[in-house]
Parts: structure tokens; C-alpha cells; sequence
């Protein structure tokens, strides 16, 4: 499968990572499987989202909670239904050209004016991503120390640890994670990220079901947590929306994964079951962490459940599993930077052909890790853009405001708009058939939820702020 006709003539704003190994003629080998798939998905899907769940099911309450998380799922994978088919072009699997990246997709079926606009929200949604993983990871190395000191002065010590340094460890670590080549060499990390969000999802879960045997009664209601007034219950319920819209949609690098895949069977094929595995794992996970923290502590249900300090004991169990939440996020970060990381040096490589600091390769051999090929470019731009990540998480570090943000700004032009208008050009509907009317109406139904957890979660965010 696959003649690659054209990718030279391409400009895409996020090309495919495999792009960014410029120093390499050697062609794209792709091995990956559904269940490579399913890794790269997990990875990038079950990150730091699923420890809001809680909290977000505790301001919708025990009928509006699991009724939403479902509702996005549902959502979720008619999305990447769509998307899965645009990969291959002009035909879903025969082609025989390839759509490398989701603004390559973009530029192929819409053009370039809707491909620059696509190509600013991916790149920001990216960045917003990395930035709150940059929050995430600080947060539950914070919880470890919290945790100890607890254990060890008691429940009421003033045991209170700034965020700061735990932020500038974390991005010096991403610095030299940041130098791994490409998409390509990433499975080994997707898998052990993986798996550490199944540990941590795991722990969160059994600790959140100990608690309700403790309390010997399940927690909560119907309506959720109450509020002063109709209007800061309105804003609460926004932001939680826009926190369960951050913790599903991976349309963005859905693309970049297919890219990966060995054919045949037709690459469509095996994502759209890879799709539906992940979506099912993770909706499995999401509903039973929501439900079980909120079934756990009711109206006291914390932001973040193993950071929150819902749970004190034990101690080295909830150590453990915000030590699987930082690796998972150190595998997270990755996936999400690797395209933006691929865009900015291909685009310099074509601008300045000629620039030694641009194209010029050294093999580097470090003790204990194979050599790997570098440039003067690759290092000083991704050490930057690490560099930044973190100061703006130290500026903003409040983890459920910025997820809720960022979940509501991306979740319609990525998660829904872009694949409903590619996917209908693709099938060549026409206007106004049934095909065209039920889309447009998923699209516009899906833009409203996004526009409502966007105001409720810019109110929190300035509150939190001025706070």
C-alpha cells in the first residue's frame, strides 16, 4: 500500500514526526499493530485527565455524571471513526497517498486558509497539553512528599511544599527525554506509560472503593455538590464539562499513530479497532474512578483524587501510584511534543536549506544508550520550547482550572469540526441529504457543550488567580 505522491509539495503546520528524522534517507519502516495502537493511545488518552474525574462527576451528580462521561465517549469515537478514514487519499484504503499528520489531512481535503487555522488550535492544544502534564507531574511528586510528611507528623501537620522546584525538575528531565528522534522510536515509552496509568487508575480505583467500605455508605447525590446560588452552580458545572472534554478527544495525534501502522490489513481498519479498544478501556476506567472517588467523599471530593488528600493510608500506596502518575506523564509529554517538534524543524529545514545549523547532523554516543543522530537546531529549539512549558506551568498551576481550559477550547475545532468537514469531503456528501444533516447537527450540538465548558472554566481560572 502506499505510494507517497506529493509529500515533497507539502507545507503541513504539523508534519509527521517521521518527517523530523531529516538526517536519515532510510524510509519509514511501519511495524506497528493494533495493539501498538492501543499503547500509543493509552498513553496520550488516560494521562492526567482521569484524576479530575472525581471532582467532575461530584459537581454533575450520580445521574448527569456517568450520563456525560458516556456521552463523550460515545462522541469521541464517531469522531475518530471519521478521522481514521482520512488518512488514506483520495481512497480510505487504497490511496495511495498518505495523510502523515492531522493538518496534512487538513490541507489535503479543506485547503490551505481552514489548514493554517487548524494548524495555530493543534499547536496550542499540544502546548496547552505538555503545560498541564508540566502541573500534573509537580503536583503528585508534591503529594508524595505531602504523603510522607502525614504519615509521619499526622494528619493535621501543616505539611504545605511549594511547587516551583518540583516544576524545574520536571522540565530539566523533559529536556534530555525531549532528544528521542521521532514518533517511531516511541513504542517502548508508550508501553510503560501505559502501563503506569493502568497502575495509577488502578490504585485510585481500589483506594476510592476501600473508602466506601470504611464509611460503610455510598456518598453523593443526585443533583451534586451544592452551590451559593443557581449561577456559581452553572460555573461549576461548565468547568467539569470542560475537565471530562479534556480527558477524552487524542484526535490530534490519531493520525501520527495510524502513521505507524504495518498494512495489511488496511491502516483504517486497524485503527478504528484499536479506536474503539482504547475508548472502551478508558471509558471503563474514567467511569469507575469517577464514580468510586465521588461514591468515597461525596461533597468533599478533591480536585485531584491522589493528590487531593481524600486518602492518607496507606502511605507507600498512594506514594506508589503518584510515582506512576509522573512516569506515565513523562511518556505523555512526549507524545504530545513530538509533533510540534516535528512541524518547527521541518518548516526551518525547507526555509533555510542551506543553514549548517539547521541541517547539519552529529552522531552522538552516550555511556549505556545507543547513538542517535543530533543537530544544533533540534537541540536549542526543543530545550526552549521544554523551557517555556514550564514557566507558564509555574504562572498557572492550578490543575483543574487549566485542564477544564484546555479540554473546552480544543474539544469541538479538533475533536470535531476539522474530521465531521474532512470526512464529508472524503465521502463527497452533498448538502442537505440525511448524511450531511445529521453531521452538521452532531457538529453544532458538540460546539455548544464546548462553548458553555469554555465560559465556566475561564471564570474558574481567573478565580483561582485572583484568589
Amino acid at each position: 500500500m502506499g505510494h507517497e505522491v506529493g509529500e515533497d509539495n507539502q507545507s503541513p503546520l504539523l508534519t509527521s514526526s517521521s518527517s523530523s528524522a531529516q538526517g536519515s534517507a532510510e524510509p519509514v519502516k511501519r511495524t506497528g499493530s493494533v495493539w501498538t495502537a492501543v499503547a500509543h493511545i493509552i498513553t496520550g488518552v488516560i494521562g492526567a485527565g482521569v484524576l479530575s474525574l472525581a471532582w467532575s462527576m461530584a459537581q454533575l451528580g450520580w445521574i448527569a455524571g456517568p450520563i456525560c462521561m458516556l456521552a463523550f465517549a460515545l462522541v469521541t469515537a464517531v469522531s475518530n471513526y471519521l478521522l481514521c478514514d482520512c488518512y488514506m487519499f483520495p481512497h480510505p484504503e487504497f490511496g495511495p497517498n498518505r495523510a502523515k499528520s492531522y493538518t496534512h489531512a487538513v490541507l489535503v481535503y479543506l485547503g490551505e486558509t481552514k489548514h493554517k487555522v487548524c494548524g495555530v488550535i493543534a499547536q496550542e492544544s499540544l502546548y496547552g497539553t505538555t503545560v498541564a502534564y508540566v502541573i500534573a507531574s509537580a503536583t503528585s511528586i508534591q503529594a508524595i512528599q505531602k504523603s510522607n510528611c502525614y504519615h509521619k507528623e499526622g494528619h493535621s501537620a501543616p505539611c504545605s511544599y511549594g511547587y516551583t522546584t518540583f516544576m524545574l525538575g520536571f522540565g530539566a528531565f523533559q529536556i534530555v527525554m525531549s532528544q528521542i528522534p521521532n514518533f517511531h522510536n516511541m513504542t517502548l515509552l508508550s508501553v510503560v506509560a501505559a502501563a503506569m496509568s493502568f497502575t495509577y487508575s488502578f490504585i485510585g480505583l481500589g483506594l476510592g472503593f476501600a473508602q466506601v467500605k470504611e464509611n460503610g455508605m455510598i456518598k453523593g447525590s443526585i443533583t451534586g455538590v451544592p452551590a451559593a446560588s443557581v449561577a456559581d452552580k452553572l460555573w461549576l458545572v461548565f468547568q467539569s464539562l470542560g475537565d471530562i472534554a479534556f480527558a477524552y478527544p487524542y484526535s490530534i495525534i490519531l493520525l501520527e499513530i495510524q502513521d505507524t501502522l504495518k498494512s495489511p490489513p488496511a491502516e483504517n481498519k486497524t485503527m478504528k479497532k484499536a479506536s474503539v479498544v482504547a475508548i472502551l478501556v478508558t471509558t471503563f476506567f474514567y467511569i469507575c474512578c469517577g464514580c468510586s472517588g465521588y461514591a468515597a467523599f461525596g461533597n468533599n471530593t478533591p480536585g485531584n483524587l491522589l493528590t487531593g488528600f481524600g486518602f492518607y493510608e496507606p502511605f507507600w500506596l498512594i506514594d506508589f501510584a503518584n510515582a506512576c502518575i509522573v512516569l506515565h506523564l513523562v511518556g505523555g509529554y512526549q507524545i504530545f511534543s513530538q509533533p510540534v517538534f516535528a512541524f518547527v524543524e521541518g518548516w526551518f529545514t525547507k526555509k533555510y536549506p542551506s543553514s549548517g545549523f539547521v541541517n547539519k547532523w552529529y552522531t552522538v554516543k552516550l555511556p549505556l544508550l545507543p547513538s542517535f543522530r543530533m543537530n544544533a537546531l533540534k537541540l536549542c529549539f526543543r530545550t526552549a520550547y521544554v523551557a517555556s512549558t514550564t514557566v507558564v506551568a509555574m504562572i498557572f498551576p492550578y490543575f483543574n482550572q487549566v485542564l477544564g481550559v484546555l479540554g473546552a477550547l480544543n474539544f469541538w475545532p479538533l475533536a470535531i469540526y476539522f474530521p465531521v468537514e474532512m470526512y464529508m469531503v472524503q465521502r463527497k456528501i452533498q448538502a442537505w441529504t440525511r448524511k450531511w444533516l445529521v453531521l452538521r447537527t452532531f457538529s453544532f450540538f458538540c460546539l455548544l457543550v464546548t462553548i458553555v465548558g469554555l465560559i465556566g472554566s475561564i471564570q474558574g481560572l481567573i478565580a483561582a488567580k485572583l484568589g
